[in-house]
């Protein structure tokens, strides 16, 4: 008879001295990268044909694993004092975002047994690449990269809406520079939108370019202006994580001597 508070002991992210929980979260991670690689090979016609089998053996397998780990999470998580309740408490646990992402790490395996049309479950089956999301449940740094997001939200909304603002502008403005010199390549603003994000990103792709002095002087200033714009995400993310980096260390360090803990 399985012990269900054990059970999901074992399940969740492994505490300090849990041998087989360290066990279950790294053979787990193991599984989720090996998947995400399969998925990344298949799309590698000669690779696929090769070792095709092996593909769908390692698909299978995996999924009967993150199934019976589904389910064992689902069961056993009334042990849990948020998710008390033998039905509310289990739809709770089951409608967190971690929970959606592991019912979707399997489910379209299923799909093919549904009487669909076969072009959209190709489309559907490309959501097992969402296993790789579970890897947040086991590592802390990625923790650190969703409280960078978070606690510098705003500033980054703010740039995202000035650098969307500066698309349009010189989407409109080359478009009035260079629509009567190249009326086919730049023939609508949603047209040069792709010139400028080519320019904006600095990628300068070349396949649209000005031909007029006008178009050139105002690519120039709109290149210049991508360099600019496109460090400020940089530079929040890199000071949010700074943040977050002196926050863990103040944690780890003694209130007292202010020496670090082990």
């Amino acid at each position: 008879m399985l012990d269900r508070r054990r059970v999901w002991e074992i399940v969740e992210v492994a505490r300090v001295g849990d041998v087989w929980s360290r066990v279950f979260d790294s053979f787990i991670l193991g599984l989720i990268v090996l998947n995400v690689a399969a998925v990344i090979v298949e799309t590698v016609e000669t690779f696929c044909a090769r070792f095709g089998g092996v593909l769908r053996g390692l698909e299978v397998f995996s999924v009967a694993v993150f199934t019976v780990e589904y389910v064992l999470r689902a069961w056993s998580c009334v042990e849990d004092e948020r998710y008390r309740g033998p039905v509310r408490g289990r739809i709770r646990f089951l409608l967190r975002p971690m929970a959606l992402v592991d019912l979707l790490a399997v489910l379209p395996f299923y799909l093919p047994f549904w009487r669909m049309d076969l072009r959209s479950i190709r489309v559907l089956r490309m959501m097992r690449i969402v296993r790789v999301a579970k890897v947040a449940r086991y590592y802390t740094a990625l923790r650190v990269i969703r409280n960078v997001f978070v606690t510098q939200k705003e500033e980054l909304v703010l740039t995202s809406t000035v650098m969307v603002m500066l698309l349009v502008v010189a989407s409109s403005l080359m478009y009035v520079c260079e629509n009567a010199a190249q009326p086919e390549v730049f023939s609508s603003i949603p047209a040069t939108m792709w010139w400028s994000v080519a320019t904006l990103t600095t990628v300068g792709y070349g396949d649209l370019y000005p031909v007029t002095v006008t178009g050139k002087m105002l690519g120039s200033v709109i290149a210049v202006l991508g360099i600019m714009m496109f460090a400020l995400p940089a530079g929040i993310l890199g000071a949010g994580f700074m943040e977050e980096i002196q926050k863990a260390k103040k944690k780890r360090a003694c209130p007292h001597c202010g020496e670090t803990l082990d």
